[in-house]
């Protein structure tokens, strides 16, 4: 039972900490004339992780950690901690096009073009599974395949009109100029 408190109280602190470093981000990336893309979703993806976390703790402060699984949650949260590196000051929540700024090729994006969501995947599915909740984990890995599913479609379509060429009158760059 401590241990499953201790984790989650880690967890807590963690997405806390995370949601105060992304609000610093985003403030400061806007600042150097940064735009948000497709706002319309990211309250639904902040019910969906805050309702995560809040059932976590509900069910599972007093259930028995399975520790191998345990442990595969601690190595996801250290590819999170690549991701966060790797994005450096361009990392937040949001869906954030800074003109002018190249896309970041290093770290994990230099193998998958999404691997803030996969850790996110993971997390979401195998944190509930170390405290034996396997429909808990079902429930919300669905929720949030259908929340990403949203979320990268946008995000992509925010990077093909390119990080240097914001929208113009509402348009993507690419419909206004033809391609070669």
């Amino acid at each position: 039972m401590i241990l499953s408190i201790v984790l989650l109280a880690l967890v807590t602190a963690q997405r806390l900490g995370e949601l105060a470093l992304a609000n610093h981000n985003t403030r400061r990336l806007k600042a150097q004339g940064a735009y948000e893309v497709a706002p319309g979703h990211y309250p639904l993806i902040v019910i969906l992780h805050a309702a995560w976390l809040i059932g976590l703790w509900a069910l599972a402060w007093n259930r028995p950690l399975n520790l191998p699984l345990a442990a595969l949650f601690v190595v996801i949260e250290g590819l999170r901690v690549w991701v966060l590196l790797s994005l450096g000051a361009r990392w937040t929540t949001r869906i954030i096009i800074l003109p002018g700024a190249p896309l970041v090729r290093r770290g994990p994006y230099r193998f998958i073009p999404h691997p803030n969501y996969t850790v996110v995947a993971a997390e979401i599915l195998v944190l509930p599974l170390a405290f034996g909740l396997w429909a808990y984990a079902l429930v919300f890995t669905v929720l949030n395949a259908a929340i990403l599913f949203v979320r990268i479609r946008a995000e992509n379509a925010a990077l093909r009109t390119g990080p240097s060429l914001p929208p113009v009158g509402g348009k993507r760059r690419d419909e206004l100029t033809p391609l070669p």
